[in-house]
């Protein structure tokens, strides 16, 4: 039996696309002022864990949640582009309402239906995302056995790869998760996640 790996994962802090509400990915996206109040917040929260490894996607605001919780324990932030959000093609940066529905109706498809074949214009398909996001845990899990770890992400990958990881299916829809707020998702040869957060 593979010895049990704890992963603290969260959805980044507040950041600027999301309060602009612009669609996509967007790797350059900072945190907010209220973004960095929340990621230090969240190291005061997990400072009595033991987290030997902290882990973020490759975007500005994974990287600048992550640093507290790196910081404190003298750590880097290692970054991981299979963390990164689900890719909506040419509607990358939208802020056109439509957009954002249309990314939200093929997230639940993924979730929910479970039609992965689903896909915002030309970004990626729920097959690609949630290869690369569980690849990513995978990894990260095999590289800490036995210890604890921070992994910091985005609402859409964190959802569809936990939700089939851990076995939880359509119920996390409708419980989105919330800026900065972990939660323990646990490796002991299989994956589980004792509650959802939302």
């Amino acid at each position: 039996m593979s010895a049990q790996v704890r992963v603290w994962c969260l959805r980044h802090a507040e950041s600027e696309n999301v309060t602009a509400a612009l669609a996509g990915a967007l790797p350059n996206a900072p945190l907010t002022e209220r973004g960095h109040e929340q990621s230090l917040r969240v190291a005061g929260t997990l400072a009595d864990e033991p987290i030997r490894g902290v882990y973020a996607s490759t975007a500005v605001r994974a990287y600048e949640t992550a640093r507290p919780l790196a910081a404190e324990r003298d750590l880097p932030v290692l970054v991981v582009p299979g963390l990164v959000e689900m890719g909506i093609g040419r509607y990358e940066g939208s802020g056109d309402p439509a957009v954002r529905a249309r990314t939200g109706q093929v997230l639940r498809s993924w979730v929910v239906d479970g039609d992965l074949d689903e896909r915002v214009a030309d970004g990626e398909s729920g097959h690609e995302v949630l290869a690369r996001t569980t690849t990513a845990f995978q990894r990260i899990a095999e590289r800490h056995s036995g210890a604890t770890v921070a992994v910091v992400g985005h609402v859409g990958s964190l959802t569809l790869a936990l939700g089939g990881l851990c076995g939880l299916g359509p119920s996390v829809w409708g419980a989105p998760l919330a800026h900065a707020e972990p939660f323990l998702v646990e490796w002991d040869g299989k994956w589980s996640c004792t509650a959802w957060p939302a």
